[in-house]
C-alpha cells in the first residue's frame, strides 16, 4: 500500500482503537467510511460504495451527510452494530496541520438513548456478567435511558446464567476477553444479544454514591464492569444512574427461556409480537412508565406473600369505584414519561418542549395524590408520604420556557419575555431593527415612486434595497449605493441600512447565543431534581399498572385469588385470558384444575385440537397472573406460589445448534427434571412422540414416575398414549382426566371440557378430516385403524410397574416384539390393496349413490318392512 495521507493515517490510527464498531470519520458536511467499513456499510445502508484514490491503491469509501446521519446510524445499531462517532474538536482555523479529532461518543444496542430502537414501553437493557472463582456469577443490568440499574449473585451454570440474563432482555452483554468464547456463541445464538468487551472492574470513585448499599464485594465488581463501559462509551455525564438495586433471584418465580416461549407472555411464539400475548391482555397501563413495569413484573413473577397481597389490596380498592378510577387514569394519560425525561435531563439532550412536559406532567402529581389518596388514606403513606415539592421547579419552567418552543435548542425562541433583562435588550434592537427596515421599504417606495421598490435579506449580502430594471430610469443618481447587479433587477445598500443591518444581526447573534446559554443553565437547574423525580416515576408507574390490573379485572370478570405459600389448586370456572378474548363472549368453555394429595399428577388424555394444551398454558398463566398481583380469570382459585414453572408444550427443532425436535424435547424436559421441587408446576405435552412407539411410551412412563417418585411437583401431563391410562391404578398420586368429544352423525363435536376419567379413543383421522385430506386417504386410514385395533398387543415392561420400590425404568429394559405389526394389515397383500382400490375407482354413478343411500340409513330406527323396502329400492337402482 501507497503511504498514508496525514488525514488517513489519522483515520486508521483512531479506527485501530474502534475495531468493533463502524467509524463514522466527520469530513466536512460528512460522516465518511474507509477500507472494510465501507464495503460493509455500503451493504448494510444501500449507499453507493466510491473510492479515494487512484488505481490499485484506491481505498473503498462511503459516506452520509451529517444532518440526516443519524437515520443511517440508527439503522446499523438496530442491526446489532455499534457505531463510534469520530468528529473534529479543534477549529480549522486555528489548527495546524490536520484538525484534530477523536470519538465522541458510542452508540451500541445497549446504550441509544433515542431512536427507533427506543420503544416506549420498553426498557432497554446493558447487562454485564462475570464470573468469579468460586464459579458463582455476578449479573448486573442498566438502562441508561432512565437510569435503574440492577445488580445480583447466582450459583450454578450456564442454563442458570442464560436464564437471569433472559429475564433481562438485554441488547448487549459486556463480558470479560477472558469469557469462554463458546458460551458468548451459545448467549448471542440464545439470547440475541450483542457482545461486548470490557477489561476495567474497578469502581469509578465519581460513582461510588451508587454502590453504596452492596454490602458484597463481587457485586460491586459486577457493577463496576458495566459502569466502566458506559464511561468510555458515553464520554458524557451519566449523573442520572439511580442507585443499584440489589435483588435476590429467588424472590421471584423462575422461568426458563422455553416456557416464558411456551407460555407467550411477553410475546407470542412464532410472529414475536405482543398481540396475543398475556402481556397485551393485562396492560392496560395508559404511561409509558406504566407498561414498562408491568412488563418487568410479568417476566418475574413474586414469592412474597405479603408482597402479592398487597397488590391485591390495591386492585380491590381501586375496583370499587369504577368512576373515580377512570378520572385518575385519565389524569395519568397527561403525565409524560418522568423517568426517560429525567434521564435526558441529566444526560443534556433534552430539548425545550421537553422541559414543557416535564413542567406539565408536574402541575398534574397534586390532584392525582389527592383523588389516590381520597380512595384509600392508607395510600398516602405508601406512596406520597416523602413525596419531595415541586412548585419550585415549576415555577422556574412556567418563568423561563414559552408554552409552545422550537424543537431546536440553537435557533433561539426558547425563552419567555421578561427572564432575562440582557436577552429582552437583543430583542428589542432585533424587533426594532426590523420594524425600521419596514418603514424604510414604505418610505422608500413612497418618495422614489417604484411601488415594486422591497427591502431584502439573504446571508452573503445581508440586508438591500432591490429595484427592478424597468424601474431602474425613476432612481436618482446617486441615491443608493449599488450592491449586486442580476439579470432583471439591481440591489442597492445605503449607509444607514448597513448601520442598522450590523446592529440586527449583532443582536440576533447574541441573542441565539444567549439563549441558548440560559437554556443549559435552567437544565442545570432542573437537573438537580433527578432523583426526585425518578422516585416519583416510580410511584406514578406503580398506581398506572395496579389501576389497570383493576381494569381489566373488571371488563373481563376477574376474580381474587387466594394465594399460600404451600398448598392445593382449587380452580373453579378457569378460563385462558389470551384464548377467551379472540373468541366470540359467551363462547369459552371454562374448566376447573384441581390438584390436591392423592390427585397432584393429572394425567390428560383426549383429541387433538380438543384443548389438552390451552387447559394446561391456563393454569400457568393464572398462577403468573395471581403472583404479579392481578386478578385471575376463574369464579373462583386457591392456589399455591409456585417457585417455577416448567413447560414442555409445543413441537420445534433447533436448527441452528443441530438439535432435532425430539432432543429440544428431551433438553428441556431435562431441564424440568434437574431443577423442578415439591412447590414447581411442571406441565408436559405429548412427551415421547419424536421416537419410535415404544421408545416414547417408556420415556413417558418413566418420566411420569420419576415426577410422582422423586420430585412430587405438581403436574399437567398430556397424552396420545392411552396404554399410559393405567398408571392411574398404580400410582397414588395419578389421576387420569380427558377433554370430552362425542360423535354425532359421522363427525366430531369437541366439547372442550375436561372431566375425570380417560378418553375412549383420540380422533385423529376426524382431525385429518377437518384439514380437508382428501378422501381416499382418511377412509383408507380408516380401514388400517380397525386393522391394527385388531391386532393390538399389550406391549411388554410399558404399563406394568414392579410391586418394589425400583429405578424408573431403564430403556434397554424395554424390548420390541419380535415382530412388528404390518401397516396394511396381514389379511390382504400390496396387489390386493391395489386391486381394491382399482374397482373402487370404477364404481358408476349409481353404484355410489346406493352406497351413499345405505351408509346414510338409520337402519336401527327402521322397521323391518322398511328396511326391506330400501333393500329393493337399492336392488331396483343397481339393474
Amino acid at each position: 500500500m501507497a503511504q498514508l495521507t496525514p488525514m488517513m493515517q489519522q483515520y486508521v490510527d483512531i479506527k485501530a482503537q474502534h475495531q468493533d464498531a463502524f467509524l463514522f470519520f466527520r469530513l466536512g458536511d460528512f460522516y465518511e467510511m474507509f477500507f472494510d467499513d465501507a464495503i460493509k456499510a455500503a451493504q448494510e445502508l444501500e449507499i453507493t460504495l466510491t473510492g479515494r484514490g487512484q488505481g490499485e491503491e484506491r481505498i473503498p469509501m462511503c459516506g452520509v451527510p451529517y444532518h440526516s446521519a443519524d437515520q443511517y446510524m440508527s439503522r446499523l445499531v438496530e442491526k446489532g452494530y455499534k457505531v463510534a462517532i469520530c468528529e473534529q474538536v479543534e477549529d480549522p482555523k486555528v489548527a495546524k496541520g490536520v484538525v484534530k479529532r477523536e470519538v465522541v461518543k458510542m452508540l451500541t444496542p445497549g446504550t441509544i438513548m433515542e431512536g427507533k430502537m427506543i420503544r416506549e414501553k420498553e426498557n432497554n437493557y446493558l447487562a454485564s456478567f462475570t464470573i468469579f472463582e468460586d464459579e458463582s456469577m455476578g449479573i448486573a443490568r442498566c438502562d441508561l435511558t432512565t437510569g435503574e440499574g440492577a445488580v445480583t449473585l447466582i450459583q450454578g451454570g450456564q442454563a442458570e446464567l442464560i436464564q437471569e440474563l433472559s429475564a433481562t432482555g438485554a441488547k448487549e452483554l459486556v463480558v470479560s476477553k477472558e469469557v469462554n468464547s463458546e458460551l458468548l456463541q451459545e448467549l448471542e445464538r440464545t439470547l440475541a444479544v450483542t457482545i461486548s468487551h470490557e477489561e476495567e472492574a474497578e469502581l469509578n470513585g465519581r460513582y461510588v454514591h451508587l454502590v453504596k448499599e452492596l454490602t458484597q464485594s463481587k457485586l460491586v465488581t459486577t457493577y463496576a464492569r458495566l459502569l466502566q463501559y458506559l464511561i468510555r462509551t458515553q464520554k458524557r455525564s451519566l449523573d442520572h444512574l439511580q442507585k443499584v438495586e440489589w435483588y435476590h433471584a429467588e424472590e421471584y418465580m423462575k422461568l426458563d427461556l422455553h416456557s416464558k416461549r411456551n407460555l407467550e407472555l411477553v410475546e407470542t411464539l412464532r410472529e414475536k409480537k405482543k398481540k396475543g400475548s398475556l402481556l397485551s391482555i393485562v396492560d392496560h397501563t395508559v404511561t409509558a412508565m406504566g407498561g414498562r413495569l408491568i412488563k418487568r413484573w410479568i417476566e418475574r413473577p413474586l414469592l412474597n406473600e405479603s408482597a402479592i397481597e398487597k397488590r391485591h389490596e390495591a386492585v380491590t380498592v381501586f375496583l370499587e369505584d369504577y368512576f373515580a378510577r377512570e378520572e385518575l387514569r385519565d389524569e395519568l394519560r397527561q403525565v409524560y414519561d418522568l423517568e426517560r425525561l429525567a434521564g435526558r435531563i441529566a444526560y443534556g439532550n433534552v430539548n425545550a418542549r421537553e422541559l414543557i412536559q416535564l413542567k406539565k406532567s408536574l402541575q398534574k402529581i397534586p390532584l392525582i395524590e389527592e383523588m389516590v389518596t381520597k380512595l384509600d388514606p392508607s395510600f398516602q403513606e405508601r406512596w406520597f408520604h416523602d413525596q419531595a415539592p415541586f412548585e419550585d421547579l415549576i415555577d422556574l419552567l412556567e418563568r423561563s420556557i414559552v408554552e409552545d418552543p422550537p424543537i431546536s435548542i440553537k435557533d433561539g425562541g426558547m425563552i419567555q419575555e421578561g427572564f432575562h433583562g440582557e436577552l429582552d435588550t437583543y430583542r428589542d434592537a432585533s424587533v426594532n431593527g426590523k420594524k425600521w427596515i419596514a418603514e424604510l421599504e414604505r418610505r422608500e417606495r413612497q418618495e422614489t415612486g417604484i411601488k415594486s421598490l422591497k427591502v431584502g435579506f439573504n446571508k452573503v449580502f445581508g440586508y438591500y434595497l432591490e429595484v427592478t430594471r424597468a424601474n431602474r430610469h425613476l432612481l436618482e443618481e446617486g441615491r443608493y449605493e449599488r450592491k449586486q447587479t442580476l439579470t432583471n433587477s439591481e440591489r442597492f445598500v445605503t449607509p444607514e441600512l448597513k448601520e442598522k443591518e450590523a446592529l440586527i444581526l449583532e443582536a440576533e447573534e447574541k441573542m441565539e447565543q444567549l439563549e441558548y446559554d440560559l437554556f443549559v443553565m435552567i437544565r442545570e437547574q432542573v437537573k438537580e431534581y433527578v432523583p426526585h423525580l425518578q422516585s416519583l416515576a416510580h410511584k406514578i408507574s406503580e398506581i398506572d399498572v395496579l389501576l389497570g390490573f383493576a381494569t381489566v379485572s373488571e371488563k373481563q370478570h376477574y376474580t381474587k385469588p387466594i394465594l399460600q405459600p404451600v398448598g392445593d389448586v382449587f380452580i373453579e370456572g378457569g378460563r385462558h385470558p389470551v384464548v377467551e378474548s379472540v373468541i366470540p363472549k359467551g363462547e369459552y368453555v371454562a374448566n376447573d384444575v384441581k390438584l390436591y394429595p392423592g390427585r397432584e399428577m393429572l394425567l390428560i388424555t383426549g383429541p387433538n385440537m380438543a384443548g389438552k394444551s390451552t387447559y394446561m398454558r391456563q393454569l400457568a398463566l393464572l398462577s403468573v397472573m395471581g403472583q404479579i398481583g392481578c386478578f385471575v380469570p376463574a369464579d373462583r382459585a386457591e392456589l399455591p406460589i409456585f417457585d417455577q414453572i416448567f413447560t414442555r408444550i409445543g413441537a420445534a427443532d433447533d436448527l441452528a445448534s443441530g438439535q432435532s425436535t425430539f432432543m429440544v424435547e428431551m433438553l428441556e424436559t431435562q431441564y424440568a427434571l434437574a431443577k423442578a421441587t415439591e412447590c414447581s408446576l411442571i406441565l408436559l405435552d405429548e412427551i415421547g412422540r419424536g421416537t419410535s412407539t415404544y421408545d416414547g411410551m417408556a420415556l413417558a412412563q418413566a418420566i411420569i414416575e420419576y415426577i410422582h417418585d422423586e420430585i412430587g411437583a405438581k403436574t399437567l401431563f398430556s397424552t396420545h398414549y392411552h396404554e399410559l391410562t393405567a398408571l392411574a391404578d398404580q400410582l397414588e398420586h395419578v389421576q387420569n382426566v380427558h377433554v370430552s368429544a362425542v360423535e354425532e352423525n359421522g363427525t366430531v363435536v369437541f366439547l372442550h371440557k375436561v372431566i375425570d376419567g380417560q378418553a375412549d379413543r383420540s380422533y385423529g383421522i376426524y382431525v385429518a378430516q377437518l384439514a380437508e385430506l382428501p378422501r381416499m386417504v382418511t377412509d383408507r386410514a380408516e380401514v388400517l385403524l380397525r386393522e391394527l385395533e385388531g391386532q393390538k398387543q399389550p406391549l411388554p415392561n410399558v404399563i406394568e410397574r414392579s410391586i418394589q420400590e425400583t429405578q424408573p425404568p431403564q430403556l434397554d429394559e424395554v424390548k420390541e416384539p419380535q415382530r412388528q405389526l404390518s401397516l396394511f394389515g396381514e389379511e390382504i397383500t400390496a396387489e390386493e390393496r391395489k386391486a381394491q382400490q382399482s374397482k373402487a375407482k370404477k364404481l358408476d354413478p349409481r353404484e355410489q349413490q346406493v352406497i351413499k343411500k345405505i351408509s346414510e340409513a338409520d337402519l336401527l330406527n327402521l322397521s323391518p318392512f322398511e328396511v326391506m323396502k330400501l333393500i329393493n329400492d337399492c336392488q331396483q337402482q343397481l339393474k
